[in-house]
């Protein structure tokens, strides 16, 4: 079984038969969440999800209903198992659950950006959304006040910006970042990197806030993805602050509510 590593485990220990489980099975990592109605009550991080991980869970919490979402594992004896211990459904764009979709190409979209509308919309409902989650991309999804989404754009996070700087020049060093690093002063060329880049990021998270607010007055920001705490913390001294929230949970929040009754 792989080890698990525990983001936190809610107070209050419910099991009512109506328990929902959600799966978001990424490139690095796998995130499970059981909800009771739209309340985490169990989360947790694995390296990667086995029959035995979903077994446990499902003793312990007896979910009725599963949900799994995945960029690459093969979940087939996963699927298998959930069938015969839940009412189970493979995540996909066609779910949406109160969300009108109008992106050109929905079967290219990406299901973690997908999930995050879904889960915006029922976290947030009535509040147009801008999604900002940063991962290894940095993706920027809207909401509008109708509940309408038409899509959103994708650039590079940030270690892939410190990779390119460095790939593509001659001379420039392959910068390592901490992300408990405050932003220096680019007084050297390390700093000058760092500051070139995260200050960027952060101007242009600005811009597309921005950009969104000229149609939607009463936008709010979530952020989300794993850099997500390093560019909340940052975004604190912005204009924008009040309307910025971090939802490390906003994908699982989605998949959960795209099989909500």
């Amino acid at each position: 079984m792989a080890k698990a590593y525990f983001l936190g485990e809610a107070r209050i220990h419910k099991v009512n038969g109506m328990n929902r489980l959600a799966i978001d099975i990424g490139n690095s990592s796998a995130k499970i969440a059981v909800f009771a109605g739209r309340e985490i009550i169990h989360h947790h991080r694995l390296l990667k999800v086995g029959i035995i991980d979903l077994a446990h869970i499902i003793d312990k919490f007896s979910p009725k209903q599963a949900i799994i979402s995945s960029v690459n594992q093969e979940i087939g004896q996963l699927e298998e198992f959930l069938k015969r211990r839940t009412e189970y459904t493979r995540f996909t764009t066609s779910l949406t659950n109160g969300v009108i979709n109008y992106y050109k190409t929905p079967t290219s979209l990406g299901l973690d950006r997908w999930a995050a509308m879904l889960g915006a919309f029922g976290t947030y409902k009535k509040s147009p959304c801008l999604v900002v989650d940063a991962g290894t991309c940095i993706t920027y999804d809207l909401l509008n006040g109708k509940s309408e989404y038409f899509g959103g754009s994708i650039s590079p996070g940030i270690k892939m910006r410190f990779k390119a700087v460095h790939e593509f020049t001659g001379r420039l060093p392959l910068v390592e970042w901490d992300v408990k690093e405050e932003i220096p002063e680019g007084l050297d060329t390390i700093s000058a990197i760092k500051n070139g880049v995260l200050r960027g990021i952060l101007n242009e998270i600005e811009g597309y806030i921005a950009l969104n607010k000229i149609n939607e007055s009463t936008l709010k920001v979530i952020i989300t993805g794993g850099d997500a705490n390093f560019l909340f913390k940052q975004l604190q001294n912005s204009i924008f602050a009040p309307q910025i929230i971090s939802d490390p949970y906003l994908v699982l929040k989605g998949l959960n509510e795209a099989i909500a009754d």
